[in-house]
């Protein structure tokens, strides 16, 4: 492999989902740096991928961005896999790109699949395109703004959400935009208990009365009628 940094999309459930691409990069590259290693571990380990790998999360990224640059300049391939997903994208990895290109070192993708698009794609809202707005603020003014400022666009936007926040947005758009604004979640995608629900925040929130929600969310809000 030449030298540069590769980033790899890695599956958002199933493990099956990885590319041959992607396992050859991450069988053949120098170092793989992960979000989690111990989480990345589950897919190098099915695919009995032995290549080191090293941390880089968003506490550490601009310090890895600069040991990475390093090894590049060393010669050495370097593999960049988040979590679930692609890098960069509501997950770390951006600023180490953006350091990297301002380095002037080789930088290209190994596309993957993404929670956005595959949500997207179950809603059947996105034939004209969407927003992608990522995590909502943790804190309630920030949330109510952002809310706000997405209720009138005429696309559907997307928002990526904790299973501990989920029901919290369903009653924030409730509140905030209508009770009657149609709404797609998708929960677990591509899992075995892979859950989609359509309809009014009252209808969704009455589907998970009396239920811990678990597993990351994708949200969808549809454009204002």
């Amino acid at each position: 492999m030449d030298a540069g940094l590769y980033i790899v999309g890695t599956p958002i459930g199933n493990l099956g989902d990885v590319s041959f691409r992607a396992l050859e990069t991450l069988k053949e590259a120098d170092l793989i740096v992960a979000e989690d290693t111990r989480y990345s571990r589950r897919l190098t380990d099915r695919y009995e991928i032995s290549t080191r790998m090293m941390s880089c999360h968003k506490f550490n990224e601009v310090q890895r961005a600069e040991q990475i640059i390093e090894r590049i300049q060393n010669g050495e391939a370097i593999a960049m896999v988040t979590d679930s997903g692609m890098p960069c994208i509501s997950d770390p990895g951006a600023r180490v790109v953006a350091l990297c290109r301002k380095a002037d070192v080789m930088i290209t993708a190994v596309p993957g699949p993404a929670a956005a698009t595959t949500a997207v794609a179950l809603s059947g809202l996105g034939e004209k395109g969407f927003i992608f707005a990522g995590f909502l603020p943790h804190k309630s003014g920030g949330r109510k703004r952002d809310l706000v400022k997405w209720a009138e666009a005429d696309l559907p936007v997307v928002f990526y959400e904790s299973p501990y926040r989920l029901l919290k947005l369903l009653g924030e758009i409730q509140e905030h935009l209508s009770p009657d604004r149609q709404v797609f979640v998708g929960r677990e995608l591509t899992k075995k208990f892979e859950e989609l629900s359509y309809g009014t925040p009252t209808k969704i929130l009455a589907h998970y009365e009396g239920r811990t929600v678990k597993g990351e969310c994708v949200v969808i809000l549809q454009p204002a009628l």
